[in-house]
Order: C-alpha cells, then structure tokens, then sequence
C-alpha cells in the first residue's frame, strides 16, 4: 500500500463507522437514555475520525472531507424525526402561508384552519389513542404538531424558508421535503467553512461541523431550521471584517431565523470605537429584522411574536425555580440570583469580545459568547448546540464541542445528568482556556491576544489587519 494511501485509509475506517452506527441509531427504535448511549458511541467514532483527518495529505484533505459530510448527512435521512417533532410545525406553517394565512394568527388547533389539515399531520381518530406521539385537539383529535393550542413562535426568515420548502415539495413527500433540504443546508456550511479555512490553510475543520453527529440527527433527521441560521451566521462572520453593511444584513437573516444568533452581535464589531463604524454592521442587522418582519405584520391580526414569551417561561429562563435551566449557577447560588448573574456574567463577556476581540477572527468572539451563554443558561434542547459546533470548526477550539454533547444529555435525559454533563464540560472549558493562556505570550496593548498569530493547522502566521480596525 502507498504510504498516501494508508493515511487516507485510517481517517475512511472510523469514518464509515460513524456512518454506519448513526444508520443503526436513527432506525431503530431506542429512545431516552438509550438513544443517548448510541449517540454518544458515534461521538468517540466522530473524535477518531477527525483524529485520523489531521494525517491525511493536505491535497486529499478537501475532498475526504466533503464526501463525509455527504454521506454522514444522508444518514439523517433514513428514518422519520426520532428525537423532535418541530419539523412537523414547519410543515404546517408553510402550508398555511401558501393558502394566504399569517402563521402568527391562529393555532394549528383552530377550527379555522381545519380545511387545511391532512390525515398525515392529523391522524384519523382511531389512532389518537395508541400513539403517544400524537397531541390531542379540543375536538377530540390529534396531531403530530407538538403545542397544537399555541401560535408559532418562528421568526420571518424561518417562515420563509417553511414556504419555500411546501412550494418545492412534490405532493404527499411528508417529512422527507424539510429532512432533504436540511441535508441541503448542512452540506452549504461545510462547503462555506471549507472556503473560508482553505484560506487560513485549515481546511480539515470544516469535518468538525461536516462529520459532527449533532448535524445528521438535528440538522437533517430531525430538520431544526437551526441549520438556515447556522449557514447565514457563518456567512455574515466570514465577509463582515471587510464588508460591514453585508455582513450586518447577513447577520439580520440569520436572527431572523433563530434568535440565537443575535449573540453574535458583539463579535460583530470587535475593537470597533467609532459609533459609525459600529452602526455599520448592527443598523443593517436591525434593518433587515424589521423589513422581514413587516410584511406579517401587515399580514396578521395578532402579534408576530407568537408563542415567543410563553415557551421563555415554559423553559424556565424568566425564573430559574421553575425548569432546568442556569443549573450550574444553582449549585453555588440561591435560584433567585441565578438570572441575574448570568446576566451580568453575560454582559461583561460581550464588553470583553468587543473590546479586546480580534476582528480578522470575528467568530474567535462569536464562540466565546455562544458557548458562555449556553453555559450558564444550559438550554435543554440539543439542536440549540448547531451554531456552536459551526464556531467550534471556524476557530478550532474543540473543547467547546463537550458543551453540544450536554445539550443532548439535558434533552435526552435531563435532570442529574444534565447538570454533570454541563459541570464536565465547563470543566473542560476552563482546563483548555488555562493550558492556552500558559502557552500564549501576551503582546502589550492586547491583553490575552498574541499581536502575531498563527492560524491553527498552518504554519504561516497571520497579523491582525490593523488598516480595518476603525
């Protein structure tokens, strides 16, 4: 065997394992504390496969790299949605937007709209009874919709895309039409991050989000719109150092489809002093979110802010007694100091990525805020964890990853596990964050930053573009 050939050989094997084991989990039919089991198995063939990827020749790098992630998304297409129901909400919008409806004006439970069902997302009554799948209508029926009662809670560009997708879609394609195009984007954003750390001479990243198990199960199998996010604040950090306003509108889409990505606003505008430099990036962002907005305003009866506040307050991040959330910040803290700290934790965080943020690497910021934000929120559904597996492959520091891993234990299996996988991966965290900061020479003027860095994978060095720092 060419000695080119055995690297290649080592990085397929694990590879193809991944590929297989998530085949087996999401076909089957295990669920909760097994389903996490399985998961987490795929998780070790995950880290050796992107072990074995770093001994690749560079020229094979790139294309073993799309492959996987072809054919590990595909493997989020061979079964329904096992662990979510959103996607059946989805669907739902976009078919009541095509009739001419405002999503944000009635519940999928209303009587209003009962033209509009179909036997797929409104089982006959027959088997209401022996699916506990299924939620029940005041009517006496049922649906796959979970929250039947309660108006949408998706922003415009979500809304968008769930129309897109019901116009694209052949007739009675079911689940698969979301689960295609959610394969789709994922594929987009390993192509993207491949364009961006080609340049950066670390291509073998883009396989940390490609390959990641996370992408198949809640990006394709269970089709979180999270993805479109995902895919529009990777490009908004990608050009918005040179192209500010394009950055902002870029960022403006991308909140616009899942509010979490407005926590990349401060690694934005990283260093940014001046006001007007600033507002070139965040009046776009506002812009946008408005004039996405405006059209269902116009359209609907009601607020377009949907269920927005009530699933805040069903999670628990209004009062931290009452869910699962800030459970760190609970250990060592009275439940009523918990979002109070969390904010203030928060905010000198951002003060800090803006401050002393490296605006060449603005996603360097943006991974530092998301994963901070998730620890000390530690949000309970897993696919929350795609914009942060995405930062993770942007800026290479892969301990954030363990945070993504205990976003699933929190969803699978919640209680004392959560609270243990998001103790070890804050352990994680603040290990690595130490380590780094013991072997990096701090340059004066940038405390905590090297003035001459070296992107991670290359060895030629990069130097902070000085001429764009307003």
């Amino acid at each position: 065997m060419p000695r080119t050939a055995r690297p290649l050989l080592v990085a397929a094997l694990p590879l193809a394992a991944l590929a297989a084991a998530l085949t087996v989990l999401l076909r089957g039919d295990a669920a909760g504390a097994a389903f996490l089991a399985g998961y987490t198995g795929c998780w070790a063939l995950y880290a050796a496969a992107v072990a074995a990827l770093r001994r690749v020749p560079a020229r094979a790098v790139v294309p073993l790299v799309l492959a996987g992630a072809a054919v590990v998304a595909a493997t989020g297409l061979v079964a329904a949605p096992r662990t979510s129901t959103d996607s059946f909400r989805y669907a739902w919008d976009g078919r009541v937007q095509a009739a001419g409806v405002s999503p944000y004006d009635h519940a999928p439970g209303d009587p209003a709209l009962a033209g509009l069902r179909d036997r797929w997302l409104f089982p006959e009554r027959d088997a209401c009874g022996h699916d506990g799948n299924l939620a029940p209508l005041a009517d006496g029926g049922c649906t796959r919709i979970n929250r039947p009662a309660v108006h949408t809670v998706y922003p415009p560009t979500a809304e968008g895309w769930f129309l897109l997708v019901h116009g694209l879609s052949p007739g009675d394609v079911r689940h698969k039409a979301l689960q295609t195009g959610g394969a789709l984007l994922s594929l987009a954003v390993t192509g993207l991050l491949l364009l961006v750390l080609r340049g950066r001479g670390s291509p073998w990243r883009a396989a940390l989000w490609g390959w990641c198990p996370v992408v198949p199960v809640e990006a394709v199998n269970n089709a979180h719109v999270d993805v479109l996010a995902v895919l529009l604040s990777v490009a908004a950090l990608a050009v918005v150092a040179r192209r500010r306003v394009t950055g902002g509108v870029l960022l403006g889409l991308a909140i616009a489809a899942k509010l979490l990505p407005a926590v990349l606003l401060p690694c934005a505008v990283p260093g940014v002093r001046r006001p007007r430099a600033a507002l070139a990036v965040l009046l776009p962002a506002a812009v946008t979110v408005g004039a996405l907005y405006l059209p269902y305003v116009l359209l609907s009866r009601g607020s377009v802010l949907g269920y927005l506040g009530g699933y805040a307050q069903e999670e628990g991040y209004d009062d931290a007694s009452a869910g699962g959330r800030y459970v760190l910040l609970r250990l060592v803290l009275p439940d009523s100091w918990a979002l109070p700290v969390a904010l203030l934790a928060m905010t000198g965080v951002v003060l800090t990525v803006w401050w002393r943020g490296d605006p060449e690497r603005p996603w360097r910021g943006g991974l530092l805020t998301t994963g901070t934000a998730f620890l000390l929120m530690t949000p309970g559904y897993s696919w929350y964890a795609l914009l942060l597996v995405a930062l993770v492959a942007l800026d290479g520091r892969w301990e954030w990853l363990g945070v993504a891993l205990a976003g699933a234990v929190a969803y699978l299996v919640g209680g004392d596990g959560a609270t243990a996988a998001y103790g070890a991966a804050a352990a994680v965290v603040l290990a690595a964050a130490r380590a780094r900061a013991g072997g990096r020479p701090r340059v004066r003027g940038t405390p905590g930053l090297s003035g001459l860095r070296t992107d991670r994978g290359s060895s030629r060095p990069l130097r902070r573009a000085s001429a764009r720092r307003a």
